[in-house]
């Protein structure tokens, strides 16, 4: 039976990497950007100007939403808006990993792994 969140997969990758990165605590646009370069070890770049188009996507589609007012530390630019992810983006998030994993699981029992930690 087809799940209210099978419209939404699979992610593109920059999608889910914008999801994982918002997993852990509240971020601002550009805080997402670096957080997903150092989480890909440098393999996905976003470019500032693509980011609010991707992070308008995920927000139009009730992935992740803009926090409510924070405390903002020292120094924090005002003007900052941050995001985090919605229950929905977690699940849909959870989804894909699954899906990858199914994907990685056959990518090994083919052996296309071998050699590889």
């Amino acid at each position: 039976m087809p799940q209210p969140t099978d419209a939404l997969l699979p992610l593109k990758p920059a999608d889910l990497h914008i999801l994982l990165a918002l997993l852990g605590e509240e971020l601002h646009g550009y805080a997402i950007m670096q957080r997903v370069h150092d989480e890909s070890g440098g393999q996905v770049e976003l470019e500032l100007g693509s980011l609010y188009r991707l992070i308008a996507r995920l927000t139009d589609a009730g992935l992740i939403a803009p926090a409510a007012a924070r405390f903002r530390k020292a120094g924090d630019d005002p003007r900052r808006r941050y995001y985090r992810i919605t229950p929905l983006g977690r699940e849909v998030a959870a989804r894909e990993a699954r899906r990858l994993a199914g994907v990685v699981k056959l990518a090994r029992s083919l052996r296309l792994l071998e050699g590889t930690p």
